[in-house]
């Protein structure tokens, strides 16, 4: 596969992804649409593995790394979807943009990692009064439940990123593929239980851009993205990898306002900007490659 390819790839699926969970929740909602996704993530997953012979490793730390990235996955992706009912499907985008903020400090918190240097400190800072500018704007997000669906967002952001913290702990190399069905058959049936509990019920017809959406979340939000972002990350720069989560937010937020009328107002830009600028001061040791010829690849 290209690499320039994969790369884009990956820009429009992480782009494209917040919108769809919106759109999956038409007519479905948000339960049966997290549980049907990830029921076609993992279908889809196993039968790649089964094609192509990869293996799936059970040992001990393998066992481990699908428990914490199942469990993870779980509570994460449960909070996103409760809160897309009630947030602008692009500032989904714009708060996962604070991931690699909220890994370094839970990194230096629980890993004793010394990394959070003058500069990451101060884009921290950034990020936080970016985060505050948007909460400030919660009342005028459209929907009466948007500070609560806030909240939920920024806890999925900080138990996703200590997942992530989590298995660099446990160190599992276990090929990403094989990962990726672990962590999903893990999380699957807790999904399962929250559908049954909530709801438990099939809707008579499930809307087609709802069914559509699903379908692209199962099949390319939860497979194809994630085996594109390893692909780039054994190939591209580290720092390269890393402007990704500084585009997708934009675009996200434009095809929100494109594509489901979702009104942007200049503070919830300029709190956009802030966090953004913050998570580049907070990677600029490493976006300085992209300035400096030969930089160094990974893989």
């Amino acid at each position: 596969m290209s690499v320039p390819i994969a790369y884009l790839g990956i820009i429009l699926i992480w782009s494209t992804t917040p919108l769809a969970i919106q759109w999956s929740t038409e007519g479905t909602g948000f339960a049966l649409a997290v549980f049907a996704r990830m029921l076609i993530g993992v279908t889809v997953a196993a039968l790649v593995i089964l094609a192509w012979r990869i293996r799936f490793p059970l040992h001990d730390r393998a066992r481990r790394a699908y428990l914490v990235g199942g469990l993870g996955l779980f509570i994460a992706m449960a909070l996103t979807y409760w809160a897309a009912r009630y947030v602008h499907s692009g500032l989904i985008s714009v708060l996962f943009g604070l991931s690699p903020l909220a890994a370094g400090i839970l990194a230096a918190l629980f890993l004793g990692e010394r990394s959070l240097t003058l500069l990451k400190l101060l884009g921290i800072a950034l990020g936080a009064a970016g985060l505050a500018t948007i909460f400030l704007h919660g009342d005028a997000l459209g929907h009466e439940h948007a500070v609560a669906g806030l909240c939920a967002l920024i806890g999925a952001v900080f138990i996703y990123s200590g997942c992530l913290v989590w298995l660099k702990r446990i160190g599992d190399d276990s090929p990403p593929l094989a990962t990726t069905v672990g962590t999903l058959a893990v999380s699957l049936p807790f999904f399962g239980l929250v559908w049954w509990f909530t709801d438990g019920h099939l809707p008579a017809m499930i809307p087609p851009r709802a069914g559509a959406a699903i379908a692209y979340l199962g099949v390319f939000g939860s497979v194809i993205g994630f085996a594109m972002y390893y692909y780039v990350i054994k190939h591209l720069e580290t720092s390269k990898v890393a402007l990704i989560t500084l585009i997708t937010p934009v675009i996200a937020l434009l095809l929100g306002h494109w594509f489901n009328g979702e009104s942007i107002g200049l503070r919830l830009w300029f709190g956009t900007a802030t966090i953004l600028l913050g998570l580049a001061v907070h990677e600029w040791e490493m976006l300085a490659g992209l300035l400096r010829p030969g930089g160094r690849r990974v893989g």
